[in-house]
């Protein structure tokens, strides 16, 4: 395993991603971060970032442009769901959903607000508590 954390991409606009695919994270590059996956490999740069939302479901502001299995959003488990919304090389607007495990979410969180210059949204309260610990 190489640097980064263990996260699951749900969905997403880039072409290519197959929903519910395992990939590492790797945010510790200066420019960019970088989904390592089966696909190959998602660069995002953190200036081309424009919404980090975090939340235990899906974002309905997301989940129609994201194929999302309906048993997903009826799970009980608490599931950590991070919502990317950037702008790719060719000025398109792009949207990555990817669940992330529950230790490693504060840090990844913060992590993804200091490279990026952006606040997370968080869903709700509960989310917030969950979030920010």
């Amino acid at each position: 395993a190489g640097p980064g954390v263990k996260t699951e991409l749900i969905g997403g606009t880039p072409p290519g991603i197959a929903a519910k695919s395992t990939a590492r994270l790797d945010y510790t590059g200066a420019d960019e971060m970088v989904f390592h996956c089966a696909a190959g490999e998602i660069r995002v740069t953190y200036q081309k970032v424009n919404t980090l939302e975090y939340g235990q479901t899906v974002s309905r502001r997301y989940a129609a442009a994201v194929l999302v299995s309906p048993l997903l959003l009826l799970s009980k488990a608490r599931k950590h769901f991070v919502t990317l919304g950037y702008v790719d090389s060719e000025g398109r607007q792009q949207v990555l959903v990817f669940r992330v495990e529950k230790g490693d979410i504060r840090s990844v969180l913060a992590g993804l607000e200091a490279r990026t210059g952006r606040r997370v949204e968080f869903q709700d309260d509960e989310a917030r508590k969950a979030g920010k610990g």
